[in-house]
């Protein structure tokens, strides 16, 4: 790192996902207006400081428990993250906060329940959903399905999910021009079998693909449920090798009463 900051950090993981944790509960960063998008690219970055996927800064609600933000490597900020929301919890269960708690997120108030190291987290429902979207990819056409968990998602079927190039179609979908300007995050997903499947996803912010999407788990869970796939609850392979299972009502087309559940550990904590 290039700076020391006198700051106390959490390390946690979730299916894969890491993320730094910032706990600002109680206001005393405050005064110190630190520039959580700089600190994001700086401590993020992988080989040359902590690195994760993502910085949550945890800070005081008068809606909720806390309040979570979530940065991106790259410095943006977004709405929401699952498997961070998940990762907060835990914090939060282990900070003495309660083993049911709310959340405050730019997606709503979310609930989660833990349990030791499980973690149950509600999600706000999904919207903006679109099926069969024709998407040209390189030189290619792709069906594609979009929804929103929160955070903006495509999700895509594919014949062989191991030996698909996540890296290439992912950044294609995530630069494309009907998701501009803000862009989307990508999911490709196969061997659908025994009401569950496997799932790989690109993720916008991070600009590549990572272990495990709390989010785009959700998106592709629904979008199968939707078509008529799986039925809730849904067992999901992440990339990682975790299974995270995924909950939900469906009405037709419309998703309620949505659920992430999965294991969350703590790994370190630290002054930086």
């Amino acid at each position: 790192m290039k700076k020391q900051y006198n700051l106390f950090v959490t390390k946690a993981v979730a299916s894969g996902n890491d993320f730094i944790i910032i706990d600002n509960k109680e206001g005393e960063l405050d005064a110190r207006e630190l520039n959580y998008s700089d600190l994001a690219k700086e401590l993020c970055e992988r080989k040359h400081a902590i690195g994760a996927d993502g910085l949550l800064v945890l800070e005081k609600s008068s809606k909720a428990v806390f309040k979570m933000r979530i940065l991106n490597p790259d410095g943006s900020e977004v709405n929401l993250c699952g498997n961070g929301a998940r990762c907060s919890a835990l914090y939060a269960f282990q900070c003495g906060w309660g083993d049911v708690l709310t959340m405050e997120t730019g997606a709503g108030i979310l609930g989660a329940e833990v349990t030791d190291d499980n973690v149950k987290l509600k999600m706000s429902d999904p919207k903006d959903l679109k099926l069969d979207i024709n998407l040209g990819v390189g030189n290619s056409m792709m069906t594609a399905h979009f929804i929103n968990t929160g955070v903006e998602h495509v999700v895509h079927i594919v014949d062989s999910i191991e030996d698909y190039d996540v890296d290439i179609a992912g950044r294609s979908i995530r630069e494309h021009t009907l998701f501009s300007p803000e862009g989307t995050n990508a999911n490709f997903i196969g061997n659908i079998e025994n009401n569950g499947a496997s799932i790989r996803t690109y993720e916008r912010g991070v600009e590549g693909e990572t272990l495990a999407c709390g989010t785009g788990t959700v998106a592709s869970a629904l979008i199968l449920g939707i078509l008529g796939h799986v039925e809730s609850p849904v067992k999901m392979k992440t990339a990682g090798g975790e299974v995270l299972k995924v909950y939900f009502k469906l009405s037709g087309k419309k998703a309620t009463d949505v659920y992430l559940e999965g294991s969350a550990n703590i790994v370190f904590e630290t002054k930086i």
